[in-house]
């Protein structure tokens, strides 16, 4: 089954651009455009999309804002940030909104496709200069804080999971059920007292864990 993509981007030549770079790639299926964050959180809620690419810095709504709105209000759809900002502001925002990934419109090709197939089976996707950055700013103010404790298996879960490693994989890696590893998944969330792979990394980063 094709992924269903909505992008949205409010430069039409540039959203004209990423509409023509997925349609050129086997499974990818752009199902509608948004030129504001006010018209993606419409189109979302219309077309139930698997992903939608969002670009943070649009008119009305502005794309971290569009992000909280779609993740609360069109269940199932994830938002995969791509833009060209890279500031610690802009990447803290979409990530607490809930953001599954954030990748720069400068990435190649490859690896931006290959992050909308990762955002959509349910992995987390930071560009490197983004985790780079997420890791400087956070460790930076959490020498003081005292990190929640988990335990070692725990740590190897969340470990992969910052990998972008999806449950099966992390399954096989450490030779135990998936079942299991959800359940020190959902052990890392109540400790770390967040709700999703995406932000227990980066609150892992936070802390200075991982």
């Amino acid at each position: 089954m094709s992924i269903r993509i909505v992008v949205a981007d409010d430069h039409p030549i540039v959203r004209a651009g990423i509409v023509g770079l997925l349609e050129t790639e086997p499974g990818l299926e752009v199902v509608g455009v948004a030129a504001d964050g006010a018209e993606a959180v419409s189109v979302a809620a219309s077309e139930r999309p698997d992903l939608v690419l969002m670009d943070l810095r649009m008119p009305h709504i502005d794309g971290a804002a569009a992000t909280a709105r779609i993740v609360a209000e069109v269940p199932g759809t994830r938002v995969l940030v791509l833009t060209t900002y890279e500031t610690d502001d802009h990447i803290l925002a979409a990530i607490e909104a809930g953001a599954s990934g954030y990748l720069l419109k400068a990435a190649p090709q490859a690896e931006i496709v290959a992050g909308i197939r990762a955002v959509a089976a349910g992995e987390t996707v930071l560009a490197p200069s983004i985790a780079a950055k997420l890791v400087s700013r956070v460790r930076a103010g959490a020498a003081s804080a005292a990190p929640p404790s988990l335990s070692p298996r725990e740590l190897e879960v969340l470990r992969l999971v910052a990998e972008g490693r999806s449950n099966p994989e992390i399954a096989r890696a450490l030779f135990i059920g998936e079942a299991t590893v959800k359940t020190h998944l959902l052990h890392v969330f109540e400790k770390l007292e967040v709700s999703d792979r995406t932000r227990a990394v980066t609150r892992a980063m936070e802390l200075g864990i991982i």
